[in-house]
């Protein structure tokens, strides 16, 4: 089954139980999805409905972050709810264990002596870790591993 049929059936049971969280969290996904197969000229394929996902995830962790700054705690925790639904969509999420040993890889492979070699190593990292890390994360842990070079 699609991440777009999945989202249908689970917009569809939301609907009946109530659950408002994750009927407008879809409502509001697949409004961006559509937005983007609009940009696009086209359907969305699976990929292209995982970067929208992560795009989005990406908006709500930014806004979680803001809101806590700010001393927005309620607001904070209705993000974290919707970040949740769209969590759910994405491909299973690395952690940060694995994220680190793939940095270790792909920084041997490439030769990286320090920080001034993150460059190299984000570029060969990324296309692996697309959809399945969050790029925030990514950069710092490289940051980590490189420094300690």
């Amino acid at each position: 089954m699609s991440t777009l049929d999945q989202m249908n059936n689970d917009l569809k049971t939301a609907m009946k139980s109530g659950d408002e969280v994750t009927k407008n969290t879809i409502r509001w996904v697949k409004a961006a999805m559509q937005n983007a197969a609009i940009a696009q000229g086209k359907d969305l394929d699976e990929a292209s409905v995982n970067d929208v996902l992560a795009k989005m995830a990406k908006q709500y962790r930014d806004s979680i972050d803001q809101y806590r700054t700010n001393h927005r705690e309620d607001l904070a925790t209705k993000e974290e709810s919707e970040l949740a639904v769209v969590l759910r969509y994405l491909p299973e999420q690395m952690t940060e264990a694995q994220i680190r040993s793939l940095v270790g890889q792909v920084a041997g492979e490439v030769g990286a002596a320090g920080p001034q070699d993150k460059g190299k190593v984000m570029g060969k990292l990324m296309p692996q870790v697309k959809g399945k890390a969050d790029g925030a994360l990514v950069n710092r842990i490289v940051s980590e591993v490189l420094a300690a070079r």
